[in-house]
């Protein structure tokens, strides 16, 4: 891609989100100061939580962007979506090994949500945008939840997994839309939004 002598700015510490980006084959730097606090009120909807987050990290940017650069930030949630007997909620990252446990319990043998929302900013225009994939868990053992947790210890990951680890392998039955969004990054959509945006 040809940056027109712009510079990129990932402001996220994912490791995921690095790697994808890399793999759009341009040169970035990874800038993760910021101010914002990661806070919604509960009279939020859920769909719009991921789009406020990205679009606070974009502005808690710790100093203002030169000229020549593009500053790409991100956030994802997993999010269940309310039955019959029970409320919608979206599974953060697990506090500790019995939360995670609990998050995979609650995702086994149902579907959920992945949401991930993208801001890119410069120093005179702003563009943002989500992007939702929906997932199918088998039902999942206490064993198989167990051995994940205490193997891969995914306490790092928004629903307490990630998709391209041993659990995706085993346990999700079917997705629709994008893979790389349920990775954490919908780099599809974040070229095509950096073509427009040069």
């Amino acid at each position: 891609m040809d940056l027109r002598g712009k510079h990129i700015i990932l402001g996220s510490a994912s490791p995921r989100r690095k790697e994808l980006l890399s793999g759009l084959d341009i040169n970035f730097e990874v800038d993760t100061q910021n101010s914002f606090e990661e806070r919604f009120g509960p009279e939020t909807p859920y769909d719009q939580v991921p789009l406020l987050m990205a679009q606070g990290k974009s502005h808690g940017f710790h100093r203002p962007l030169k000229e020549n650069e593009i500053l790409i930030t991100a956030d994802t949630m997993v999010i269940l979506p309310a039955s019959d007997t029970r409320p919608g909620e979206i599974l953060g990252k697990p506090k500790d090994r019995e939360d995670a446990c609990r998050m995979l319990r609650d995702l086994s043998g149902r579907n959920h949500h992945v949401t991930t929302a993208v801001t890119i900013r410069d120093a005179r225009n702003e563009s943002s945008f989500s992007v939702t994939t929906q997932v199918w868990f088998k039902a999942l053992s206490q064993e198989e939840i167990d051995y994940y947790v205490d193997t891969y210890k995914p306490f790092d990951k928004a629903g307490a997994y990630a998709i391209q680890e041993w659990i995706g392998h085993i346990g999700i039955t079917r997705i629709e839309g994008s893979y790389f969004n349920v990775v954490g990054f919908p780099v599809q959509r974040v070229y095509e939004a950096l073509q427009r945006f040069l």
